[in-house]
């Protein structure tokens, strides 16, 4: 019985010890990293109405900011300078950054129902709130041309 136990173990080790250092085989194509591998054009689907008179872009967050909080919010009012400088100016398109744990943000945070990190749209037409999450954003942070290029098309669409 010992030696049949023995010889078993020591198959069993060898086994292990081929595959420990059996060479991996090189792949033929190179290995792109995350952030340069290409992401899918975004779709721009939305229920906010277009024609527009104002659009108020919410950046909600907490007091203590990820990387990705805080580039949202910094795409997020990129795009709105660079693509929407006159209507930035004027007021018809509002960024505002919005820390959700203070006090005095709580009656906003409940008007969004917004939870955690978060970017919200308010569409205003004929004097009325039409108000919706953007999660699409968050799915575009590796890649700053196509967050611009996404967000861009969706206000104008609100325009």
């Amino acid at each position: 019985m010992n030696k049949i136990f023995t010889i078993g173990s020591v198959i069993v080790v060898l086994s292990f010890l081929v595959l420990l250092f059996k060479p991996f085989k090189q792949k033929d194509t190179p290995v792109l990293s995350a952030s340069s591998q290409p992401v899918p054009t975004q779709t721009v689907i939305t229920s906010l109405p277009s024609g527009s008179e104002k659009i108020e872009v919410i950046h909600f967050h907490a007091t203590q900011q990820c990387w990705s909080c805080i580039t949202v919010g910094e795409y997020a009012l990129k795009t709105i300078e660079e693509k929407f400088p006159e209507e930035f100016k004027n007021g018809t398109i509002v960024y505002k950054d919005v820390n959700g744990e203070l006090v005095e943000n709580r009656e906003m945070v409940n008007k969004f129902k917004a939870s955690g990190s978060s970017l919200f749209i308010n569409a205003i037409k004929d004097g009325q709130d039409h108000i919706e999450e953007d999660v699409t954003v968050w799915r575009l942070l590796n890649n700053e041309s196509q967050f611009i290029d996404y967000f861009e098309s969706k206000l104008k669409k609100l325009l």
